[in-house]
């Protein structure tokens, strides 16, 4: 059948990762999910094969200059795919967004609402007409000059930079100076100057302690340092730097996270006093629409901008059709759920799952047809009722004239399916098949499809277990925080607590901000319970492939050292940073020892491509000479969780690492698996785990947001396994969560509510599960009587 005509994407022989020459046929015009356990291959087929295969052909009809490029990125490992429209992906891993980018830039609304204020707004009499730049922070015309469109400030003072002015420059008083030579390189240059640097800083006159620390100037002077016992050291050229000016540069120009943060603390950050944190210039915020600025109308939430948008009197027809487009395009936003958010809200505050869905939002309104929207979990932490949103979104989408493929493992999203694609039957090399590929129904059929089990369980559930007792309680009140207005909330120890609420109501705030803020605070306190604190966010455990399971659960070093140990390498000389990839010596230097090189294709995101030198072993030549049980260490970083605890079985440092990754479902993982190819839920994981084998027995609270994000539902059975054995272990666990099934599962609930943004921030319910679930007006009680068989 010829390709245009056929409705059909043909895959022929797929083997991308894990997938063991798959061959299957998906419907076009149709919202087809992909389901299987973490690991599977799922999302090698629906990413890795299908969407770069698409993402090929782009490259193909474009120039030659970005043709090139493809023999760098490589194609997918795949013998055909035929009937494939052009496709756009919306996946939840990504590189971190700058602060600049907002929710109002991300999904373009910026931009609509930049021209309402310069074609419709109110100006003052006598001003000029400005541009749309002209209201933007992030443009020389719009952006406030003092703090160059940031809205806010940082700044140092005497106190901070010198916290003892007791000691003298020799002792340390400038604190905020670095260590090591380079400290003792400005003393060194001061005392050249003529200063002082024995007297205790606060006898230091006025101008001279000013100088030191804030001057710009950077004089040069010939340094005599003192002779040390057996060490020539001759004069040399040195440039001198005040205190702040070194934080200023450290902090903003450093690429080293640890310096950075360092540089912080000699630095308050408070709002710009010339725009009072508004980003703008006055000129700007000078013009009004409905009597607001443009600022006021970002910090507003979308579902208020709205309001104001609809009632805002007749300013003729450009104020009508303005209005009205930013209208279009804020209800797709608000039907996703996420009317609470505000234009200026951060990219990097939002969650993987809210920046997935104002990109789907940004596409409803884009009018495209006859293209495949490959989407990576899009139910990911949303609430059940936020969900039938989302399935009505996608049909819109599929009714609009386009292909929908869904990686997915919420229940709800599988059962609305026109098309099924399971992938299994387990993760890993025991995964990569495709087990059932039609019409939902036809995998009940399928006996070992561990989603059948789930999508057609009997609706029959057992009786809940018995709620252990609590041991105390860390009370909260009057909890003021973003839309918490006076929350008072009280988090029982001893127990599995989870606090359930619609997107927005206010969970996080209180779990990860007003909760772990509370118990810091109170961890040296006599007498208080706790005596850990442990978060579990899901942010990446790196940002370049240069980080990796192996590498952030410590298990690289035990490696290193058993082949530094061998006699290869001892006859060589070799000590353990012959294979380390982080530094010369061993790596291969064409890559730095990442294995991948950066590819820039101008206008499009860069991407990464296999080193053509060692071609993603990371090690050069030589280095892979040396062996250790008859594999090379690139061999031993390509093995899986689930393959090296056999091979490290002998090893006890390093098999305690690799049984609490097993314990916990990553058995799938390879060691060496860049971090930048691990979804948020896995980085989660892997940090539960890599605290689950340090074997503390101090009371600990462990706090997890939505610990279940990205998993199927057989592991997720996995991972409570393991939260409820740190309950029973003695510990106290508290959960953000949106899966109906955990929620049924804990001792306690906290419901934020009722709704999200303005309309959330109060406690609704709190109790037993069964109790909240008959809780009026909790929009999560209905929800959790279901899971609950009640």
């Amino acid at each position: 059948m010829h390709q245009s005509t056929d409705p059909y994407v043909r895959v022929r022989g797929a083997r991308e990762h894990n997938l063991r020459g798959v061959d299957v046929d998906i419907p076009r015009d149709a919202l087809t999910v992909f389901t299987g356990v973490s690991g599977s291959g799922k999302s090698s087929l629906a990413f890795g094969t299908l969407y770069a295969e698409a993402q090929r052909r782009y490259f193909e009809s474009v120039a030659p200059y970005a043709r090139r490029l493809i023999h760098q990125i490589g194609a997918p490992k795949v013998d055909s795919v035929t009937g494939l429209p052009p496709a756009v992906s919306l996946e939840q891993r990504r590189s971190t967004p700058g602060s600049r980018s907002s929710v109002g830039t991300v999904t373009l609304l910026s931009n609509s609402l930049r021209m309402l204020y310069s074609r419709a707004g109110t100006y003052p009499p006598g001003a000029e007409r400005l541009d749309s730049d002209a209201f933007s922070p992030n443009t020389a015309a719009g952006a406030c000059p003092s703090c160059h469109g940031i809205g806010r400030i940082h700044r140092t003072d005497e106190q901070l930079l010198v916290p003892d002015p007791d000691l003298s420059i020799r002792q340390g008083a400038i604190a905020a100076w670095p260590g090591a030579w380079q400290g003792k390189n400005l003393r060194d240059i001061l005392e050249a100057l003529g200063h002082d640097v024995d007297a205790p800083w606060r006898e230091l006159p006025a101008r001279d302690r000013e100088w030191i620390l804030f001057t710009e100037e950077q004089p040069v002077v010939t340094v005599h340092p003192v002779r040390e016992a057996e060490r020539i050291q001759r004069p040399y050229q040195g440039t001198y730097m005040s205190a702040h000016r070194y934080v200023m540069r450290t902090f903003a120009d450093s690429k080293s996270a640890s310096l950075r943060a360092r540089a912080e603390k000699f630095l308050t950050d408070s709002p710009c006093p010339a725009c009072e944190g508004r980003r703008l210039r006055p000129e700007a915020l000078a013009v009004t629409f409905a009597g607001r600025t443009i600022a006021e109308l970002a910090a507003a939430a979308l579902t208020e901008l709205d309001g104001v948008l609809a009632s805002a009197p007749p300013g003729g027809e450009a104020a009508r059709v303005l209005a009205e487009d930013l209208r279009a395009r804020i209800a797709p936003v608000t039907e996703l759920g996420l009317g609470y958010l505000s234009l200026d809200r951060t990219a990097p505050s939002l969650s993987a799952g809210e920046l997935q869905r104002l990109r789907l939002a940004t596409q409803l309104k884009s009018g495209l047809f006859g293209v495949v929207y490959v989407l990576d979990e899009p139910s990911a932490g949303l609430h059940p009722a936020d969900t039938e949103a989302l399935l009505t979104v996608l049909d819109r989408l599929k009714a609009a004239g386009n292909t929908v493929f869904v990686v997915e493992h919420h229940l709800e999203v599988v059962r609305h399916a026109d098309w099924l694609v399971d992938v299994g039957p387990l993760a890993g090399e025991h995964g990569g098949r495709v087990l059932h590929s039609g019409p939902p129904a036809g995998l009940a059929d399928v006996a070992e499809s561990a989603t059948a089990r789930h999508l057609f369980a009997s609706p029959e559930r057992p009786r809940p277990r018995p709620v252990r007792e609590a041991r105390g309680a860390v009370r909260l009140s009057g909890v003021d925080r973003h839309n918490l207005r006076g929350v008072t909330a009280e988090f029982p120890l001893g127990v599995f607590t989870a606090v359930t609420g619609v997107s927005g109501s206010g969970k996080s705030t209180l779990v990860g901000q007003a909760l772990a803020g509370e118990v810091t605070g109170r961890l040296a306190e006599p007498g208080f319970p706790v005596r850990r604190l442990v978060e579990v966010d899901q942010k990446p455990i790196g940002r370049t492939p240069r980080s990796n399971l192996a590498t952030y659960t410590g298990l690289f070093d035990v490696v290193r050292r058993l082949f530094t140990a061998s006699d290869e390498a001892r006859a060589r000389g070799w000590k353990a940073g012959r294979f380390s990839f982080n530094v010369p010596g061993g790596r291969c230097e064409t890559c730095q020892g990442e294995g991948f090189v950066s590819v820039e294709l101008l206008f499009l995101p860069s991407t990464y491509a296999p080193c053509p030198e060692c071609g993603g072993a990371r090690y050069n030549a030589e280095t892979l000479q040396v062996r250790y049980e008859g594999l090379t260490i690139a061999e031993v970083l390509s093995l899986t969780v689930e393959a090296a605890a056999v091979f490290f079985a002998e090893v006890p440092a390093a098999a305690r690492s690799l049984r609490a990754l097993e314990d916990i479902g990553l058995g799938y993982l390879r060691l060496g698996q860049p971090a930048t190819e691990l979804s948020g839920g896995e980085a989660q994981r892997i940090k539960l785990a890599t605290e689950l084998q340090r074997l503390r027995r101090d009371h600990t609270l462990y706090l997890l947001d939505e610990p279940t994000t990205g998993l199927h539902p057989a592991d997720v059975r996995v991972l409570l396994r393991q939260l409820h054995g740190l309950v029973e272990a003695g510990h106290s666990v508290v959960v953000v969560e949106h899966d109906m099934d955990v929620v049924a599962g804990a001792d306690w609930v906290i419901d934020l509510g009722p709704g999200g943004g303005a309309e959330g921030g109060r406690v609704v319910a709190s109790g037993t599960p069964s109790e909240v679930a008959r809780t009026p007006g909790s929009r999560t009680a209905g929800y959790l009587a279901r899971a609950l068989g009640v």
